[in-house]
């Protein structure tokens, strides 16, 4: 039992049946008892670095447990002894955050890319290849191409466009090399929203597993979110999200989540512990919070979403705009939307006339549109991939991938649509006829 002080974490029997109700409903109750916390009917913020006991021989018991599940060999529950171990809050949130997809546990990370580095060094090893999907949020190929391979885990990649018998012939090539342990894709890629076809990945994977160890297959579900894309329906194997983005969904906190199965997660939370990179109970009494507005705000976000990625498309001024709703109808992309996704999501990325020149001046003339990194927040946000969260791959990959100097990445918040697009329509204009103007002199 979950007990420190006179307070708990609820136990399952406690719980309404789950096939009674809606994911969204159980946001506002689910893993809480108000008795168990003096009342309250939100669970307050367990500011507190260790917990006391009432004997030595309890104390001895619950540590000799979480000793023997330091492997994350058992499925059992750890007791709360220690906040970097886990605690009230961390446990709310990731049994709250599990019910989206129907995943057996989560584990909550300090940042996104806590979640990433610790679900790699937790499931490879020296020797082993790591195949991941391109293009890739700047930071994971950053960290793929230079933190992995000094630990001797050997990296290659295919075209997130790629069928089953691309990523295979490349698995092959690759496995000369050593064996296949990992395939890593992002859902939807960033900047570009192409979509990887998990559950080719998946077989791959499993075709490619060997002795004890198995390939497994890793879902950054990131832009899309655990409402728009389920990838355990396609054989994923583990999820993961920059809970920074829509889970948290305010531009206030930093985090990270991985939901899977029971075992694996539990191996994670152990690989969590020795690296000390759990978040802390604020930012995760702010993640459980947001969890009770996450349909509401992914909801709003895609319907503002479709229609500024319908103007710009209409508009004279850009060559090319990347949703998820414009693959062409006959495309294999088309056909993975269609099967793997419920909604496009609210990141729309388009190719500006002109080139860099005039994709700066149309990002320093955006009035509501604030320029900055991140996205899927309530606020609208604008920023160049080449110069700012993709500048760490190579020139020459990133025009390859269509991560060119003419793009520009949008995330749409929660305002009116109709003023999004009034901002793009008069940054778009100052751009252009600034353009003009110099082509004149």
């Amino acid at each position: 039992m979950n007990r420190a002080g006179g307070i708990s974490v609820p136990r399952k029997k406690h719980q309404p049946k789950l096939s009674a109700l809606d994911p969204d409903s159980l946001m506002t109750s689910y893993d809480f008892l108000p008795e168990l916390s003096e009342g309250a009917v939100k669970p307050p913020v367990f500011l507190t670095s260790t917990f006391a006991f009432k004997g030595a021989g309890e104390l001895a018991a619950l540590i000799q447990t979480a000793h023997d599940n330091r492997g994350g060999k058992s499925n059992e529950a750890l007791p709360l002894i220690y906040s970097r171990i886990n605690h009230p809050n961390a446990e709310i949130f990731e049994k709250r955050f599990s019910l989206w997809n129907g995943s057996e546990e989560a584990a909550v990370f300090a940042s996104g890319m806590a979640a990433i580095a610790t679900t790699s060094f937790a499931f490879l090893r020296p020797g082993d290849i790591l195949l991941h999907s391109s293009p890739l949020y700047g930071g994971t190929e950053d960290f793929f191409a230079r933190e992995l391979r000094t630990f001797g885990i050997k990296t290659a990649s295919f075209s997130a466009e790629s069928d089953y018998s691309e990523i295979k012939k490349i698995a092959k090539r690759a496995c000369r090399r050593g064996p296949l342990r990992m395939i890593f894709v992002e859902a939807a890629a960033n900047p570009t929203n192409v979509l990887a076809d998990i559950e080719a990945c998946a077989e791959i994977a499993e075709e490619f597993s060997s002795g004890k160890r198995k390939a497994i297959t890793v879902v950054d579900n990131t832009f899309l979110g655990p409402l728009w894309l389920n990838p355990f329906k396609h054989g994923a194997d583990l999820a993961l999200y920059s809970a920074t983005k829509y889970i948290g969904g305010h531009s206030d906190l930093l985090a990270g989540v991985v939901e899977g199965k029971a075992k694996m997660i539990s191996r994670l939370k152990s690989a969590r512990t020795r690296f000390g990179n759990i978040a802390g109970a604020f930012t995760c009494w702010l993640l459980t919070r947001s969890l009770e507005t996450l349909k509401l705000r992914m909801t709003a976000q895609v319907k503002n979403a479709r229609r500024v990625a319908d103007f710009l498309r209409d508009d004279r001024r850009v060559e090319k705009v990347y949703y998820p709703e414009f693959f062409e109808e006959d495309s294999n992309q088309n056909r993975l939307y269609e099967k793997q996704c419920s909604a496009p999501g609210a990141v729309v990325s388009f190719d500006i006339k002109g080139g860099r020149k005039t994709a700066f001046r149309f990002l320093d003339a955006l009035k509501f549109f604030k320029l900055a990194v991140s996205l899927g927040s309530t606020e609208p946000l604008a920023e160049h991939p080449a110069t700012t969260t993709h500048y760490g791959i190579p020139r020459e990959k990133r025009i390859r991938l269509g991560i060119t100097d003419k793009m520009i990445r949008l995330s749409i918040g929660l305002g009116s649509p109709y003023d999004y697009i009034f901002d793009l329509k008069q940054a778009l204009d100052e751009a252009v006829r600034d353009r003009r103007a110099r082509q004149l002199r």
